[in-house]
């Protein structure tokens, strides 16, 4: 995520970027075409891509070089567009996965057998839960997936959010920013989902989801009306006072 906008060469300044203006998308495109073919070209070398099936007239390196050759040739096309609900909406979505596991505890069922079973969304169903079970090693390997290499970190911070920056250029451009009337501050999100959803859209937790099959869906059928609460009698009044 980058700021729209930065602060001038001499620091006194905001120079904000157009409201129309996101990222150059076709130099992003030549660019990732560039990243993207040169670590294809590494693994080939290296013979760690396997070639097979359709594929395996490219293992000769002439033909495999014309291909290569083709696929620099090719537009890469980025496609980027303003978001649906805001800003807001796209911390919420990132914030899914940048502050949460790979799978939340309440999603695991059962453990038998050697087969770990879980429950899962099924988008060719209309995304109705359902629950899934796997080999336990196969379990762990799509685990694993989700964790990071060596070396990396989650979340990184550059520019204005740098820790060397935070109480220096950062808060200097939000004065700069305060202070600009011409750029008042976003009016937040009005949520009006049910609080149920908010809940399983910021933890995961389905409160609707069966705690038994986890696939069955939770539906009211009517509400009980709670209980009057009469006045609790004396100590005199109770049938087990003492008479004598």
């Amino acid at each position: 995520m980058v700021t729209g906008g930065g602060l001038s060469a001499d620091g006194k300044h905001w120079v904000g970027t157009r409201n129309d203006f996101f990222l150059p998308v076709k130099v992003l495109g030549k660019l990732f075409r560039g990243k993207f073919l040169h670590a294809l070209k590494e693994a080939y070398w290296a013979g760690k891509l396997r070639l097979g099936g359709g594929t395996a007239e490219w293992a000769e390196p002439k033909l495999w070089r014309t291909f290569l050759d083709g696929l620099y040739r090719k537009n890469w096309v980025v496609y980027a567009k303003p978001p649906f609900a805001g800003p807001e909406h796209v911390f919420r979505y990132l914030g899914r996965y940048t502050h949460r596991i790979a799978i939340s505890n309440h999603r695991l069922v059962a453990f038998d057998n050697g087969r770990v079973s879980f429950t899962m969304k099924d988008y060719t169903q209309q995304g109705q839960s359902r629950v899934m079970s796997l080999d336990a090693i196969e379990f762990l390997r799509r685990f694993l997936l989700h964790v990071l290499p060596k070396g990396y970190t989650r979340l990184r911070h550059f520019g204005l959010c740098a820790a060397r920056n935070l109480h220096t250029k950062l808060e200097a451009a939000r004065g700069m920013l305060a202070a600009d009337n011409a750029n008042p501050p976003l009016a937040p999100v009005k949520d009006d989902r049910p609080w149920w959803k908010r809940l399983l859209d910021r933890t995961g937790i389905d409160l609707l989801a069966c705690p038994h099959c986890a696939a069955g869906r939770l539906i009211q059928l009517r509400r009980i009306q709670p209980l009057v609460r009469l006045p609790l009698p004396t100590s005199g009044d109770t049938p087990f006072a003492n008479s004598s």
